[in-house]
């Protein structure tokens, strides 16, 4: 049986560029008679805050979405929320350490902008990890242990290219390298999102990780873990994202585009389904739906190969 899922960061309100992705993740799987599993993705607990997690819940429901597990419900795969399964990731951890599949890194984050000759990586970290740390002797780590606490880097096996082929976006390819050698714990101790989603998917026997396009250059990443760790991986979709008029990510400066915002002045839930189903190529026109009456026409393609530019709906 299929089994996708929705995994929010509770580190501020719900918006419509993640309620459309609940939206058409969730029609995926009843639309094939699967399972959906909502999880909360709270290791970053410095941004989350649990007032949003029971948020996002709200919202959700009030969209018309339901989970068969996920951290109010549970289920046999319980706990759904990330911060209460660290035992698993150092369990991982642990594994990935005693193959010698990770190393320690000193550097900080200025040293790893200022190295001229790293290419440019994932969007949300700068450059690319250059491999400094990596070839260390034991004598250079213990002494520069003595003035810094190390994070921890996975090291990416030399040569190993990346292909796979994404339900959405089709056909990826990443040469050997992509990316840098990547933190899976950082010096404070976290584990990375890279290593957290690879067990909770493997974990809670995800089929289908549907999500934002902005995490397909993580996939080689989590690919490469999953290999590293013996586990199956699962298909990957990645859906283009929404941007606003100025041709950005849709985010809270283009304003309202807060879930909460249309539930507290009485906007009927259906206009705002129709709304994200409509933008995402489902429906022909915006009008009020539920969410329930698009599983039996639900079809993956007709969702946008591009990015999306709208306007916030007012409604």
């Amino acid at each position: 049986m299929k089994r996708g899922r929705f995994a929010p960061t509770p580190s501020g309100m719900m918006h419509l560029g993640n309620a459309r992705t609940a939206l058409i993740a969730w029609l995926h799987m009843r639309s094939s008679g699967g399972e959906f599993v909502l999880r909360m993705e709270d290791i970053d607990t410095a941004r989350s805050r649990d007032e949003w997690a029971r948020l996002a819940l709200t919202d959700l429901r009030w969209l018309g979405l339901d989970w068969d597990e996920g951290p109010d419900v549970g289920g046999p795969y319980a706990p759904y929320t990330q911060s209460e399964r660290l035992e698993r990731y150092e369990e991982a951890f642990g594994r990935l350490q005693a193959s010698g599949l990770v190393y320690p890194c000193y550097c900080s984050r200025g040293d790893i902008l200022s190295a001229a000759s790293a290419p440019h990586g994932l969007s949300s970290e700068g450059p690319a990890y250059a491999g400094t740390c990596r070839h260390l002797t034991p004598a250079q780590r213990a002494q520069r242990a003595q003035l810094k606490e190390p994070s921890m880097r996975f090291a990416l096996p030399e040569g190993r290219e990346v292909r796979f082929v994404d339900g959405i976006a089709g056909p990826q390819h990443f040469p050997p390298g992509s990316g840098g050698d990547f933190v899976v714990r950082r010096a404070d101790g976290l584990y990375s999102y890279q290593l957290s989603v690879v067990l909770d998917d493997a974990d809670m026997r995800i089929t289908d990780v549907l999500r934002g396009e902005d995490l397909l250059d993580s996939t080689p990443r989590q690919i490469l873990l999953y290999e590293a760790l013996g586990l199956p991986a699962p298909e990957f979709l990645h859906v283009p994202l929404l941007n606003g008029p100025d041709g950005k990510r849709l985010a809270k400066r283009h304003g309202g585009i807060a879930i909460s915002a249309y539930r507290e002045r009485g906007t009927d839930p259906r206009k705002l389904v129709g709304w994200l189903a409509y933008v995402s190529g489902l429906i022909d026109r915006p009008e009020a739906v539920a969410a329930s009456d698009l599983i039996d026409s639900f079809d993956l393609a007709r969702i946008p190969r591009e990015a999306v530019v709208v306007d916030v709906p007012d409604i």
